[in-house]
């Protein structure tokens, strides 16, 4: 068989379809530029695109007072990105946040003690890794005054940074949370968090407090329907399982829940916020976006893209 060359079908890249032009392309960097500016100097080519369009839908959410949840693994408040989150609250933004165990305890010492994060490593040798008494003492009886009342598990917490004299609590994003009445649902595995460890625990309580939570993210996710946001960031399996089981709930219930958008932010491709923020959610109609990058970049960028549109 021999192979014809001159019988090479072929044609005029003019008249082909090109995904990318030169009006999509980066301007070149300058000084001073303003952040808009700088926004619209990159290219609007791939995660470009994402991030703008998610922060327009975050943007026009907040405008028709539709939900806006923002789920966070502990690594974001750790990371000392409390203040945007705050600023997003304080400009009603954010409607409802979730948070793992962990969360709280971080953001409780930030609050107590403007500092957190151990050394897990160095602590573990010893076994003195997570037995700080002020943390599991403040947390565990918050959880048995609060929850005991009637509270959920975030509340209860929040309530009490509130009522504290805590040198810190302006960065808290628990008493910012409580103090502009939006909502946090905590959802805790039992042993997963340093505070388990002490003998003030009380994991009957905890559960309690933390079913609640899954009440009060369940009535947030009604309120998602044509055009609301769900945002996870850096939460790879609770939070992403949580929301799902949350989401189909309100749906058995009877409430129409669709049209809205997901956005998953994460340091690497995880399956499970894939599926479940990403592409299961808005099966029935809606939009996905996955976008790597490192929290302490990727949240202030999308939050100050999201305030220059307000």
């Amino acid at each position: 068989m021999t192979i014809n060359w001159k019988k090479v079908k072929r044609y005029s890249i003019k008249t082909r379809f090109s995904k990318v032009g030169k009006g999509d392309f980066a301007l070149a960097p300058a000084k001073l530029k303003s952040f808009n500016s700088f926004l619209s100097s990159l290219p609007d080519i791939l995660k470009v695109k994402d991030l703008r369009a998610v922060s327009s839908h975050i943007a026009l959410a907040s405008r028709k007072k539709k939900a806006v949840i923002f789920m966070a693994g502990a690594h974001v408040i750790k990371c000392g990105l409390n203040p945007i989150l705050i600023e997003l609250i304080k400009k009603k933004v954010i409607s409802c946040v979730c948070l793992n165990g962990a969360g709280i305890i971080h953001d409780f010492e930030i609050a107590f003690q403007g500092k957190t994060s151990e050394d897990v490593a160095e602590n573990l040798k010893n076994g003195s890794f997570g037995m700080g008494k002020e943390t599991a003492d403040f947390i565990n009886r918050a959880v048995k005054d609060g929850v005991g009342e009637g509270l959920g598990l975030g509340n209860a917490v929040g309530k009490m940074i509130s009522d504290e004299k805590l040198p810190n609590k302006n960065l808290s994003l628990l008493y910012n949370a409580h103090k502009y009445n939006v909502p946090v649902c905590v959802f805790v595995g039992i042993g997963t968090d340093i505070i388990h460890q002490h003998p003030s625990f009380n994991a009957g309580l905890t559960a309690e407090g933390s079913l609640r939570d899954f009440h009060t993210l369940v009535k947030n996710i009604c309120l998602l329907n044509q055009g609301g946001v769900v945002l996870n960031f850096g939460s790879a399996v609770l939070l992403p399982e949580v929301f799902l089981k949350a989401l189909n709930l309100a749906r058995n219930l009877g409430h129409k829940v669709k049209d809205f958008t997901t956005a998953n932010f994460d340091m690497i491709y995880q399956y499970r916020p894939a599926q479940n923020v990403v592409i299961r959610p808005t099966n029935s109609g809606g939009q996905g976006y996955y976008i790597i990058g490192h929290h302490e970049i990727m949240l202030p960028l999308l939050a100050q893209a999201v305030i220059e549109k307000l």
